[in-house]
């Protein structure tokens, strides 16, 4: 058993290398990151962008040769860095209420069908909304979300669901914070920083769209399974309760997750296989309260996610509000056909076929033609660079593809420069005066955020290894099926955030460790030359 466990994680981590090294490369070229004028975007930073890269190097500088500033900022960011980064996090959250107040314009693709169903019962019963949610019924439960929260606000604006965006997103972040507690308390202070970072160069705040609508169900049940993971090995009352209670949590936030975004809980699949290969290893060490309790924990899941599920699909099944034709439904190999196209993302001619041709058994018999004309088309060689460039439409972007999807907003993409909310479009309009700062920020965000993943190596730890398989499973899950954008990366957020915050303290060690070795050998240079 222990060649297989052994084995098993080998496999693990060479595919976690091979895809993680690809997005760091890609992250580390990607066309978002240049400073001056960009000819992939047309684009240009501004002054904004320089100012931003001086004072960091100011601040290193400044960190390094002068030892007021380096016992100032250690005391302000690292004793003190609780208090530090809880203010942070406060005036983070004070800008996004700022920026949804002022930016908040409606939107195309499918983030607008939502909402344009969402509002009205008169809109919901339109042909064309009709046949959207017979050919995509995985967004009915969302929307009939969305419907009841203008029933009982009596509030139909975008700018509504920008806030509703904003909460859900903020309420991720919280939970994601929890788990730090709950696993590393001592990383807490680093997960607050991450977080703001994060936060701060998000403005899918003003998409109200499942993409940012599913980050707090995937931060609830990776909560719910840190506490179930710590209270099992417990014996006290109150860890049994929290047994419990997290194990009806866990099933129900899963269930959920199912609902808004089905690819999200690649992640229960990455823990259901580590905690596998784990009780391999340790099942003859297994006592009979440890059996019980694990019994336990099982039913308590599989219920509350059985009943969830039976009560969420009895709703999506019996709802009138609107009427759909289920026999119509897109077949999941129509989206891996899909995934092989072009850069591997959207195909217009595709999506139109799926409309035409009326049932399943013909747009499946479609999706396998138009699938298998293109691997074939491909080659094998042909279709591992096809893989490898995927990866780096998928992962690489640190705006998450921003602005890339066809009507993305439908006003006017060129703001002036006038008034509050004008200048603050600048930064996030296709044609804005500052659309290139916003990238380059947003990009180096994610490019630290990698390098910090990518130098947190070590001893294995189960707790890495499931955050790991977590963005293996995701990462091959969009090389598969539709991806070629970054979008559909936001979905496995918590897990990158997560991966990151825990492998904080490993990448300091190897940087110190690595600037150790550094020194030494120059003191050995140092005494070699002396001799001569």
């Amino acid at each position: 058993m222990h060649k297989f466990y052994n084995f098993s994680h080998t496999v693990i981590n060479i595919f976690w290398r091979v895809l993680f090294f690809l997005t760091l490369f890609f992250a580390l070229i990607s066309p978002n990151i240049i400073i001056g004028d960009n000819d992939t975007f047309g684009t240009s930073t501004t002054m904004v962008t320089t100012g931003l890269v001086i004072a960091i190097i100011v601040i290193f500088v400044m960190n390094y040769a002068y030892p007021w500033a380096h016992k100032f900022l250690y005391d302000v960011f690292i004793t003190h860095r609780i208090l530090t980064g809880s203010l942070m996090l406060l005036v983070i959250l004070v800008g996004q209420i700022f920026f949804v107040t002022y930016v908040h314009p409606v939107a195309g693709f499918d983030a607008g069908a939502l909402h344009y169903a969402a509002i009205s019962a008169e809109n919901a019963k339109e042909p064309n909304m009709t046949a959207y949610y017979s050919l995509y019924p995985n967004n009915l439960l969302t929307t009939l979300f969305m419907h009841w929260l203008t029933e009982i606000s009596g509030q139909t604006s975008w700018q509504f669901f920008d806030y509703v965006t904003l909460f859900l997103v903020d309420l991720s972040a919280s939970f994601n914070l929890l788990s730090v507690y709950v696993v590393q308390r001592r990383s807490l202070g680093v997960a607050i920083y991450i977080h703001c970072a994060w936060l701060a160069v998000f403005p899918s705040i003003i998409m109200p769209y499942t993409d940012a609508w599913v980050l707090p169900f995937v931060s609830l049940f990776l909560l719910f399974y840190f506490i179930m993971r710590k209270a099992v090995t417990s014996s006290t009352i109150m860890s049994q309760v929290a047994l419990i209670l997290s194990s009806l949590g866990f099933g129900i936030s899963v269930v959920l997750t199912y609902f808004v975004k089905p690819s999200a809980i690649v992640p229960v699949i990455a823990i259901v296989i580590v905690e596998l290969l784990s009780w391999l290893i340790r099942k003859k060490h297994f006592t009979m309260r440890q059996v019980i309790l694990t019994l336990t924990m099982l039913i308590m899941v599989g219920g509350s996610a059985g009943m969830t599920y039976m009560l969420a699909n009895e709703k999506s099944r019996n709802q009138t509000y609107l009427k759909i034709d289920r026999s119509r439904a897109i077949p999941p190999i129509h989206f891996m056909a899909m995934g092989v196209y072009g850069e591997g993302g959207y195909d217009t001619e595709q999506a139109v076929e799926m409309s035409v041709l009326q049932t399943k058994k013909e747009k499946t018999d479609y999706s396998v033609k138009m699938l298998t004309k293109r691997l074939k088309k491909l080659g094998a060689l042909g279709y591992l660079k096809f893989l490898v460039m995927k990866q780096r439409n998928n992962t690489a972007d640190g705006t998450f593809a921003w602005l890339k999807e066809g009507h993305f907003f439908r006003e006017n993409q060129k703001p002036n420069n006038k008034g509050i909310s004008n200048k603050i479009k600048n930064y996030v309009f296709l044609y804005g005066r500052h659309i290139a700062d916003f990238r380059f920020a947003a990009q180096l965000w994610w490019i630290t955020l990698l390098v910090i993943i990518a130098l947190g190596f070590g001893p294995r730890s189960d707790l890495i290894q499931i955050l790991r398989l977590s963005l293996v499973g995701g990462f091959m899950f969009l090389l598969l099926f539709e991806g070629g954008r970054s979008r559909y990366l936001i979905q496995y957020l918590p897990c990158i955030l997560l991966l990151a915050t825990i492998s904080f303290e490993r990448a300091v060690a190897n940087i110190k460790h690595l600037f150790g070795w550094y020194e030494v050998k120059v003191d050995e240079a140092e005494a070699a030359d002396e001799k001569v």
